[in-house]
């Protein structure tokens, strides 16, 4: 197979780990017999300081040109200062609208080797913990209309869905629980939220099409608690943008590490965008001890959702859990009895065991 795929490295710790995650996938494509062009280009500060703002049109031209897109991190106090309609941030969001992508996967495992860096209670983890969060992504609040008084004394951000947009994220989320273990756990606020009332009729609506799913209605305070207290009975869970967002990076604390966490952005093709859901992490950039395994993983989601190459994209799995295995950590999941390694030596540990 031959792929083009935009690599967006971004800012602080971003080039480390996106160095770290195309050295794997190269060596996927030399084994597996594929070839893959990387192209490169700026987002949100990089982008800022080479071109003025976060976003260039040539660059989303480029990755709307391409298979698929891998981004590393964007943002960090060198921008602080910047006008709010041009920060770092700005670039992402522009990206996911431009690039049409609606439905963010954020997968919650708990890797066995690494159950030590739970927070939560041993006996609480006893059972498989293995959740897909399905989160919308070009709407809601985030993107809603804006208000400021002139005194700056009051402030509004608007919160809308339209039926479609819930009903296409609402399909993925009802194929992929069929796929799984066939739950589906949708998440409002429909006791007082008129946009979640819509979101929750929308979603019963279409339940009739999927006799085979079993589907639950939660609300989302009480679905940040179950999170906490018995998350081995989530299969998939799908909500809007900013619920979603808070309950994903909850759901990354109970995995123990964000560095380890992949996700991907999907829209109506194949196309997608890949990244980590950490930070820039500014306070370690430059020292060789950024974890690139949640880039790698995110390698991995491109390869089988964008690619369809599924043998490839277990093969980096499996050699992640191989090193895993094998003892070696990254600060940020190191403990007794393990071996400390940086990012590069991650990312070379993984790329001989593909």
């Amino acid at each position: 197979m031959e792929a083009r795929i935009v690599t967006l490295p971004g800012d602080y710790i971003g080039p480390e780990i996106m160095r770290e995650a195309v050295k794997v996938l190269t060596r996927v494509a030399e084994k597996y017999g594929h070839s893959f062009t990387f192209e490169e280009h700026a987002l949100g500060g990089a982008s800022i300081d080479a071109y003025g703002e976060p976003l260039t049109t040539e660059t989303l031209a480029a990755c709307n040109a391409a298979d698929a897109v891998l981004m590393g991190s964007v943002g960090g106090p060198k921008w602080d200062g910047v006008p709010a309609n041009v920060r770092p941030e700005k670039g992402l969001l522009a990206l996911r609208k431009g690039m049409q992508v609606y439905a963010n996967l954020r997968p919650c495992r708990i890797h066995p080797q690494l159950a030590g860096a739970c927070p939560l209670r041993p006996d609480i983890i006893r059972e498989p913990i293995d959740i897909m969060i399905l989160r919308e992504l070009t709407g809601d609040i985030y993107f809603g209309k804006r208000f400021r008084s002139e005194d700056r004394t009051q402030a509004t951000d608007e919160m809308a869905y339209s039926v479609a947009e819930v009903e296409r994220l609402a399909r993925i989320g009802f194929e992929m629980a069929g796929k799984r273990r066939g739950k589906l756990c949708s998440v409002d606020k429909a006791n007082v939220l008129e946009c979640s009332r819509l979101w929750r009729e929308t979603v019963q609506r279409l339940s009739k099409e999927y006799p085979q799913v079993e589907v639950s209605y939660m609300y989302v305070d009480n679905a940040a608690m179950q999170l906490i207290l018995r998350p081995s009975q989530f299969d998939v869970m799908i909500t809007g943008n900013l619920f979603g967002d808070i309950l994903s990076d909850e759901s990354a604390a109970i995995a123990g590490s964000l560095g380890m966490m992949p996700s991907a952005s999907l829209g109506d093709g194949t196309r997608g965008l890949y990244e980590p859901i950490h930070g820039s992490a500014p306070d370690i950039a430059g020292r060789d001890i950024a974890n690139p395994l949640g880039t790698i993983l995110s390698g991995a989601l491109l390869l089988r959702h964008s690619l369809g190459l599924e043998q490839e994209a277990a093969a980096i799995e499996k050699a992640v859990s191989e090193v895993l295995d094998a003892g070696y950590r990254t600060p940020d999941i190191y403990s007794e009895g393990t071996e400390k390694v940086g990012c590069i030596r991650m990312g070379d540990l993984v790329t001989e065991r593909i």
